[in-house]
């Protein structure tokens, strides 16, 4: 019973402190998700974690709240804690990673009334945003390389070619600028994983 005690102080403290650094939403979170979830605490794997993330395009609700909550559960169930205390696990991680939003936007709601008209504040906000796409491109940059999308396993081997082991073919390459395409234009997220996976059968 301790070490699940445990599991779930870790898991609170993890998410907590993913929501306290996270600024942008829920895609700026993934590249700290995958830090602390898969380095940190090898919680899952690259694959794993790279499965949630398109789960989590095809569910309603923020991708980092999906990511928390899908962690929450497969951690406790892991450790054998039962179905109804993995549940809690979901739960639990969720609130976590909501909770400083909650109280931080509590908190400064009537000092933004204030101060949004300021050139300093609308400064300030100025350099988050580019370091806030700066987070969005380094997640999209390690689910490309990190992640075998021919079903092997990537080697260690510094020599290996990363592009050659997650891009096998042209038909990747296809698939990959497509599916960029139709995101630039703004298509509809689960309609591109849809149309990704059917592509991928019928290609593959």
């Amino acid at each position: 019973m301790s070490d699940i005690l445990l599991l779930y102080l870790q898991l609170f403290s993890t998410f907590f402190v993913i929501g306290i650094f996270t600024f942008g939403g829920g895609y700026a979170m993934l590249s700290l998700i995958q830090t602390q979830v898969v380095t940190a605490h090898a919680w899952l794997t690259e694959s794993e974690f790279t499965n949630i993330v398109a789960i989590s395009q095809m569910t309603p609700g923020p991708v980092g709240i999906n990511c928390a909550t899908y962690v929450g559960y497969d951690v406790l169930n892991t450790a054998g804690a039962g179905h109804m205390l993995s549940i809690l696990g979901s739960c639990w991680s969720t609130f976590a990673l909501m909770l400083p939003s909650f109280l931080i936007v509590l908190m400064m709601v009537r000092f933004y009334q204030k101060v949004k008209g300021s050139r300093i504040f609308a400064g300030v906000m100025g350099w988050v945003r580019p370091a806030v796409a700066g987070l969005i491109g380094a997640a999209a940059v390690l689910l490309i390389i990190k992640t075998s999308w021919s079903g092997t396993p990537l080697l260690s081997s510094p020599t290996v070619s990363v592009l050659a082991d997650n891009f096998i073919d042209w038909k990747s390459w296809l698939l990959f600028g497509a599916a960029m395409v139709a995101g630039l234009f703004r298509a509809n997220p689960i309609l591109i994983i849809i149309c990704g996976g059917i592509a991928g059968l019928l290609l593959y």
